[in-house]
């Protein structure tokens, strides 16, 4: 059954849609309508989504293909080592685009004033202040390696930077690998008012003579290795015999730096004698070499490029400031707690602030009536004012029971931090499960005032992240209901028992019934045929279950719009299977993370907000929620954001049947729903400040004017 599926040709393959995603992100750093400064942040982004992706996704199927050389695709027929082949094709002509995108930012940026040079491109005074900077700044901090009989290949740590040069001596040729340091600062900016630098990495390849001053050097090149991160605690034992749940993400952390390499990134063109060293100390193919001839192998330096200008002409070379708005549904000075208790609430970030859910933590670890704070923690950022109101209510008599996921990848060693922090402060600390990462975002307050309990459950999208919560879009329901208080309690204690199989009569939870239930909900749309919608926004749609059952309702007739940022397995309008689904792929200033699902219409429309993509990973083997949302103010507002999103004429981009994306046909007055989000955030605040009541949700009035209705 699964074979015929691709033969069938309405899914595609999962690794080749994110490369798809990828270069849609490319795409805002090519697009002379993005500010210039915005521009290079997209690049950096691409760089460090592709860094990624090659640690985690290439990584997974390297290991596959060594070990399960049969093992297919369900959704192309193909093997790992195919999909492999099939991604470093792809991803070759991703690194042109990016060089020659890379190449028009450095020359805008130039003729506004901040030029990158070479150390050749130096007039003679400048090189000997480049010279004398080597000498006593970078020089002493250098730890120069020759490779030879007596000296041995280091391990070199993923993403770092190094240079390698091919050294002669005596008719005998030597590796010479010069690490750059990472305690140096990437750009040598040079004396004088103007903004001129040379990154530090070429100041580097420009001495390498210098460093191994008694070998001829044949040939140099900047490179870095990409390793395998793909680290899977599952692996492990973690029963009480082995120990704290810490100390083995500790040693899974030391392990990623040692894990195989899976792609060489290089400057610049080498022999293919030089060549045969990255393929043999490696033990990689030509394949995963690639050639970056213009664009640097890392550019996380991108977004402090601003500092360099005058106020005035970084604000033109940059987006229009934005800082998130008072909450609509929350009148300014109003307790969030306190109006949570007479009706719900809904945040909406970046767009709104989210200082009055943090507030809310602060109030209930002061309020005397409040008994207890339960909340699910995946990450947080590196300073985190969350975690101190949570430290404070433990101190101040609260029971604080925190599950922090330690795997959250790339964020392991920050959590391990933080839970040790808050366990000091007197916080319960529970680390999940063994098999399932805890996914959901869910905090519970609990409180008991004359003698009656009250629940105060917040549920959202994205993660209690104060950095990302300006930079993501999510959503946040604050709700008193009790029954969605009484589900919330009960998950806490099952995660608590470490029982997955909870039963819940409201909330939607996996691995036990979030799946079965949102395919319950397109069977009842199926059965209402042509009369039956579906409106579902989230990031990544891979679970072939849902992708047969959403094949099944479009067959049915069931009009069916996704919008879906990033993976997409699933190919619309093929004739006789999708041809009545679109799919929308929005990628902007805002990276658009929240997850809405819409069934049916009117009356009968029922739409949940969820912190699970429809993945396999999500639905089957991680612990999510799904909450349903009853207040008609709630459901008005998130239906304006979905309008917003629908009508998008600017960023939308939309999946074709062959797996492609095309813009929207060009309209008389272009409509960009992030920019109109941020509008209506701004004019509710407005309104808010001078009508201190909770705003209708008339700002669709606005957005029907742009669109000539």
């Amino acid at each position: 059954m699964t074979q015929a599926i691709w033969e069938q040709g309405y899914t595609q393959n999962r690794e080749l849609s994110w490369l798809q995603f990828n270069a849609r992100v490319l795409a805002e750093a090519e697009d002379d309508a993005v500010p210039l400064l915005e521009r290079c942040k997209f690049l950096s982004i691409f760089t460090s989504n592709l860094d990624e992706f090659f640690m985690i996704r290439v990584g997974s199927l390297c290991d596959m293909a060594a070990v399960d050389k049969e093992h297919v695709d369900n959704k192309s027929g193909m093997t790992a080592k195919e999909q492999l082949h099939r991604i470093y094709a792809a991803v070759e002509p991703l690194y042109a685009r990016r060089d020659e995108a890379f190449a028009d930012v450095d020359a805008r940026l130039c003729a506004e004033g901040l030029r990158r040079l070479s150390v050749r491109d130096l007039e003679p005074a400048e090189q000997k202040y480049i010279k004398q900077y080597f000498k006593n700044v970078i020089a002493p901090v250098l730890s120069p390696q020759i490779v030879d009989a007596h000296h041995p290949f280091p391990h070199l740590e993923g993403k770092v930077l190094h240079i390698a040069a091919l050294l002669g001596h005596k008719k005998s040729e030597r590796l010479g690998l010069l690490p750059v340091p990472a305690s140096l600062p990437a750009l040598v900016f040079l004396p004088g008012e103007e903004k001129r630098y040379v990154p530090i990495e070429d100041i580097l390849l420009e001495y390498t003579g210098h460093v191994f001053e008694m070998y001829d050097v044949l040939e140099k090149t900047v490179f870095c290795v990409t390793r395998n991160a793909d680290i899977n605690p599952d692996d492990e034992t973690f029963g009480a015999e082995e120990g704290d749940f810490r100390k083995k993400m500790e040693k899974l952390l030391r392990q990623r730096r040692r894990m195989a390499v899976v792609r060489v990134e290089l400057t610049r063109p080498i022999s293919d004698h030089f060549t045969e060293y990255f393929r043999k100390r490696f033990d990689v193919s030509d394949a995963q070499i690639f050639l970056s001839r213009k664009a640097p192998l890392q550019m996380s330096y991108a977004f402090s490029l601003g500092e360099h200008f005058p106020d005035k002409q970084r604000a033109a070379l940059s987006d229009p400031p934005f800082s998130p708005q008072q909450p609509a549904m929350l009148p300014a000075g109003q307790s969030l707690l306190k109006t949570a208790l007479k009706r719900d609430v809904l945040l909406s970030y970046p767009y709104e602030s989210m200082e009055p859910f943090l507030q809310m933590i602060r109030e209930a670890a002061n309020d005397p009536a409040v008994l207890s704070i339960r909340i699910t923690i995946y990450r947080l950022a590196r300073k985190a004012k969350l975690v101190e109101y949570l430290c404070a209510a433990a101190e101040n008599g609260k029971d604080v029971t925190a599950l922090i996921e330690l795997r959250a990848r790339f964020d392991e060693q920050n959590n391990i931090d933080w839970s040790e922090r808050m366990e000091e402060a007197g916080c319960k600390i529970i680390y999940g499960f063994e098999d399932y990462k805890v996914h959901s975002k869910i905090c519970l307050i609990t409180r008991q005032e004359r003698g009656t309990v009250r629940h105060i459950t917040q549920v959202g999208t994205g993660n209690y992240n104060e950095k990302t919560a300006t930079q993501y879009t999510d959503v946040s329901l604050i709700t008193s209901d009790e029954s969605i208080g009484t589900d919330a309690g009960a998950f806490f204690n099952n995660m608590a028992m470490g029982n997955l199989e909870g039963r819940y009569n409201r909330l939607l939870v996996a691995p036990s019934s979030l799946k079965n239930n949102l395919l319950a909900l397109m069977d009842e749309q199926i059965a209402r045929g042509s009369e039956g919608y579906m409106l579902l926004k989230f990031n990544s749609l891979t679970d072939i279950d849902i992708i047969h059952k959403l094949r099944d309702a479009s067959c049915a007739g069931v009009r069916i719009e996704m919008i879906v940022r990033g993976i997409c397995c699933l190919l619309p309008g093929i004739k006789g299977h999708t041809e009545n689904i679109t799919v929308t792929s929005i990628v902007g200033r805002f990276l658009e993370h929240s997850r809405i699902f819409v069934f049916g219409r009117g009356t009968e429309e029922k739409m949940y907000i969820s912190s699970a993509d429809m993945m396999t990973r999500n639905t089957e083997r991680r612990v999510e929620i799904a909450c349903p949302i009853d207040s008609p103010e709630v459901r008005a507002r998130l239906h304006d954001i979905l309008y917003a999103m629908q009508h998008d004429t600017v960023k939308a981009r939309v999946l074709q049947p062959d797996g492609t994306y095309c813009k929207k046909p060009p309209v008389p007055d272009p409509i960009c729903a992030q920019v109109l989000l941020m509008q209506q955030a701004i004019e509710q605040a407005r309104e808010q400040a001078a009508h201190p009541a909770p705003p209708e949700p008339g700002w669709r009035k606005l957005l029907n004017r742009l669109l000539g209705k």
